[in-house]
């Protein structure tokens, strides 16, 4: 099936909450509350553009079937210093295809573009199947993890590559996230 991605627009809230929830039904305890944890699903090209920011999808046969975001991150020249990685998710049928890489690819484009200095991601400790493409895709994981205090629980590692030269991506500072 072939996978064309585009920039998303607003009105591909449902497929993209039909993505990313069957993505998460994979795992037991992840709980998918668009409402209250993630309502930019709701407005996402609006969201991420008010972020400075950007996001695709992948569709095929006019479904969602992948989907890959970039904002900002802060390292240690400020917040142009480096682009946060978000949201990948690709439909079961369609991983191992290479689809994976090809969001990845775009947002470390975008983020060399930008001039950013390194790209960060943040996944949930149970999806080790992303860890092995972000592994295999050059990403390092860093030490510890993070807790997000949502109702699946979620802990999450942190990995990050560098794009420039072999420097190491720098320390950054951790937005902290609100208590709930």
């Amino acid at each position: 099936m072939s996978v064309t991605i585009r920039e998303a627009r607003d009105a591909d809230a449902d497929g993209l909450i039909a993505l990313i929830g069957a993505c998460w039904a994979e795992y037991p305890g992840c709980i998918l509350d668009v409402d209250g944890e993630v309502p930019e699903l709701r407005s996402i090209a609006t969201a991420f553009s008010r972020r400075d920011g950007r996001f695709w999808v992948g569709e095929a046969a006019g479904r969602v079937v992948a989907s890959v975001g970039i904002l900002p991150a802060c390292g240690d020249a400020g917040c142009a210093d480096g682009a946060e990685l978000c949201k990948l998710y690709v439909d079961r049928p369609q991983r191992l295809s290479g689809l994976g890489a090809r969001p990845v690819a775009l947002v470390e484009a975008e983020a060399a573009g930008r001039g950013a200095a390194f790209v960060e991601l943040w996944t949930d400790t149970r999806f080790v199947d992303a860890h092995r493409l972000y592994e295999r895709l050059g990403y390092v994981r860093s030490p510890g993890w993070r807790a997000l205090h949502d109702m699946s629980n979620t802990l999450e590692y942190r990995y990050s590559k560098p794009l420039v030269g072999l420097r190491s991506a720098p320390a950054i500072a951790y937005r902290p996230y609100p208590a709930k």
